[in-house]
């Protein structure tokens, strides 16, 4: 049988999914993005699920978009088939949480891939960048995009035109990752931080996450006003019952996603 080009397993709440073309580096492909939104998508709608993980391995998290599968395309092939759209674009609406556990590489596609995902914890030996310049092209799937919000112009502009590498070090001081880990940590750090993730309140995680990207896509008074209609119609769940009853009881809040 063919090897899954995304492995995926489950721990507790939090759903795995691990990037596997090792030979290629994780290069990513359609055929790999339509796998990963599959198995995602089947993560959002399972009740059982309340935060996700993604991953590489130990070498790269994904080094690339596949150049030799690409590389003889024309102008046509690459708009009829919409490449970098369809299944690519629907990974920005899972509701539940991502994080993005990457390890080595995350070049090209793969720092756009991590990107888009909520959270990324950095192994010490991780290197992310948009070396798409130097290919005689330009990043297709948000390099241009979502670096400038995550870094900053000045940052994003350097990566991008110059196509250097930038360390677990520089990225988390950029902003672009929320912690760094030992290399032989991440997938442990990840999955404890999407159990901790997965241990609250779906209804008010998934609110979160939205208003957060809200403030990400849109200008403070939209933001703001979304933001409070949000915390205003938790008041409608029963966990915000729970949680504030747990509170005033001094004692640990059985959330029932509900």
């Amino acid at each position: 049988m063919t090897e899954p080009l995304v492995k995926v397993s489950v721990q507790g709440r939090v759903g795995i999914l691990t990037l596997n073309r090792p030979k290629a580096l994780n290069a990513l492909s359609n055929e790999v993005i339509d796998e990963l939104a599959e198995a995602l998508r089947a993560f959002d709608a399972d009740e059982n699920i309340g935060a996700m993980v993604l991953a590489g391995n130990e070498r790269a998290f994904a080094a690339g978009a596949d150049i030799g599968a690409m590389q003889g395309w024309s102008y046509m092939d690459v708009y009829k088939q919409d490449y970098l759209g369809g299944n690519w674009e629907s990974l920005k609406r899972i509701r539940k949480p991502i994080i993005a556990a990457v390890s080595g590489y995350a070049l090209g596609g793969g720092c756009e891939l991590a990107m888009l995902c909520d959270i990324i914890i950095a192994a010490d030996n991780a290197k992310f960048g948009q070396p798409e310049i130097k290919l005689g092209v330009i990043p297709g799937f948000g390099g241009t995009q979502r670096l400038p919000r995550a870094v900053g112009k000045a940052k994003a502009m350097d990566l991008v035109l110059t196509a250097r590498m930038m360390d677990a070090e520089e990225a988390e001081r950029a902003g672009l990752v929320s912690r760094v880990v030992p290399a032989d940590r991440v997938i442990e750090e990840a999955i404890e931080a999407a159990t901790v993730i997965a241990s609250m309140s779906l209804p008010s995680v998934i609110m979160a996450k939205e208003c957060v990207n809200m403030a990400y896509e849109s200008g403070l008074d939209a933001g703001l006003m979304y933001e409070r209609r949000n915390f205003h119609a938790l008041f409608a769940t029963q966990d915000q019952k729970e949680g504030m009853a747990a509170f005033v009881e001094k004692r640990k809040a059985d959330f029932k996603h509900k």
